[in-house]
């Protein structure tokens, strides 16, 4: 089986993994971005902060974008503290943030037990430009170590800069949906026939990207609708590495 897909509340699922039963992990948490005031932040969701009105798919609102700062680092340490145990040593983890929550993001993860190695930057050519102002177009990527990483176990050479569209119209599934063309650079720092770790998994981008380049992949998703989008992209993921769709989808 290349890989299990869980239905459920990440920390729920998490603390019934065995310990070091992954080698990286990597994921796009809800990082509550963009409310500048308690009000924005408390009355906005996240398909009012993220999509507009010719959205083409029936994207679902996701929980846990409504989190102030303290909110949000009490919440991403804890749930990566867990992911330190699943994690082998030598593993890597992988969080997607943006400019507001880079330095919660970095305190939390080293909080965690994880060694900070640096961020790249996924640039993003279609963002609206900003009169007056500098284009907001780039998104981070905080990457950490579980201890020493040993460059011969998974002799890679990697860019610290990735440029590639969001998915738009009919292609996008989920309201913060990332590349799958990024998402399969970014699994490559896990080595071949390792497992990929991503317990929010939306509509599944970074398990298509770890079946598509030769991992295994344990997804956590905990909003229904994408849970059974990300069940039928894994599938077609599976169907087209090894031919079969031999899934279980874990509630």
């Amino acid at each position: 089986m290349p890989f299990s897909l869980h239905q459920g509340d990440a920390l729920g699922v998490l603390v019934g993994l065995p310990d070091g039963c992954v080698d990286s992990v990597i994921t796009d948490p809800p990082y509550n971005s963009g409310g500048r005031t308690s009000k924005e932040r408390t009355t906005r969701s996240a398909k009012q902060k993220y999509t507009s009105a010719d959205a083409k798919n029936d994207l679902a609102d996701f929980t846990g974008e409504n989190m102030d700062q303290r909110s949000y680092g009490f919440w991403l340490t804890q749930i990566m503290t867990e992911a330190h145990r699943l994690t082998r040593t030598g593993g890597t983890a992988l969080l997607f943030t943006d400019w507001r929550q880079l330095p919660t993001t970095t305190d939390a993860i080293q909080a965690a037990g994880w060694l900070w190695r640096g961020v790249l930057a996924w640039h993003k050519p279609q963002a609206r430009p900003q009169k007056g102002r500098f284009t907001q177009n780039c998104e981070f990527v905080v990457w950490a170590s579980k201890g020493a990483i040993d460059g011969s176990r998974n002799p890679v050479y990697l860019p610290g800069l990735y440029s590639a569209s969001q998915p738009s119209g009919a292609k996008r599934q989920h309201i913060t949906q990332k590349p799958v063309e990024v998402m399969r650079e970014l699994v490559k720092i896990s080595p071949e026939g390792g497992t990929v770790l991503d317990f929010c998994a939306g509509s599944g981008s970074t398990g298509v990207a770890a079946l598509l380049e030769g991992r295994d992949f344990i997804g956590v998703e905990k909003t229904d609708h994408y849970a059974s989008i990300a069940a039928d992209r894994l599938t077609e993921a599976v169907r087209e590495t090894v031919g079969q769709a031999d899934v279980v989808l874990t509630v």
